[in-house]
């Protein structure tokens, strides 16, 4: 059987555009199983919110003119609900608290309960419209989803779980990640990034699967 053409897949847990993607992910694991295989890793985007706010939309009327570009961009895909409430009146500070816990779960899981962990802090913050820069929050979400948060706050306090967090934002810095969400394939050869639609990213991976990497010209 022929190893699965690996996707490093690179989010922000904030970013409506990773929201929207999600429909985009799980059509291609359905069209490709077995043939793909996504390495989940963050970037920082919203690790700063009140400075990202201030430096690119404080002439733009501010966390109001950014709740509104979320929800107009949201606004042609179905399946991408949005709430209201988000950057109106909800707004998480940071997304690195979410991401810490993610690797947290990581560690102390695997790696499939945390990419479900981290849908569910999306449901969360898109839907229902709960602040998951929140801690308190977070953790009340990983209770009420069965997981086991004295032992996940484990590798939170000895610092295994920032440490593989400053692991993948180092990983996007090497990898010149400009946002989320991105996809790195080909061996590092090939980056999409952005709103980039399902047609495409089908193509894209259906040609590196009739072509391996290992197979291309040396020219």
């Amino acid at each position: 059987m022929n190893k699965p053409l690996i996707i490093d897949y690179y989010t922000d847990i904030l970013c409506v555009w990773a929201w929207i993607a999600q429909r985009r992910i799980d059509e291609l694991n359905q069209k490709l199983e077995n043939k793909i295989e996504l390495q989940y890793y963050y970037v920082d985007v919203f690790g700063d919110v009140a400075t990202k706010i201030e430096s690119q939309w404080k002439q733009k009327n501010g966390y109001v003119g950014f709740a509104e570009h979320v929800q107009k961009s949201a606004s042609g895909f179905e399946h991408a609900h949005i709430n209201p409430k988000i950057w109106a009146e909800v707004r998480p500070r940071t997304s690195a608290n979410a991401h810490l816990v993610l690797k947290a779960v990581e560690l102390t899981y695997d790696k499939s309960t945390s990419i479900n962990m981290a849908l569910k802090f999306r449901i969360a913050f898109f839907k229902d419209a709960l602040d998951i820069g929140n801690l308190e929050i977070l953790f009340d979400l990983i209770k009420s989803n069965g997981l086991n948060l004295n032992i996940i706050n484990t590798s939170i306090q000895d610092g295994s779980a920032i440490s593989a967090l400053m692991n993948d934002y180092r990983k996007s810095n090497q990898q010149g990640i400009k946002g989320s969400p991105s996809y790195v394939i080909n061996d590092g050869r090939q980056t999409l990034y952005g709103n980039v639609g399902y047609r495409v990213l089908l193509a894209n991976l259906e040609e590196l699967l009739k072509n391996p990497a290992d197979e291309a010209s040396w020219c």
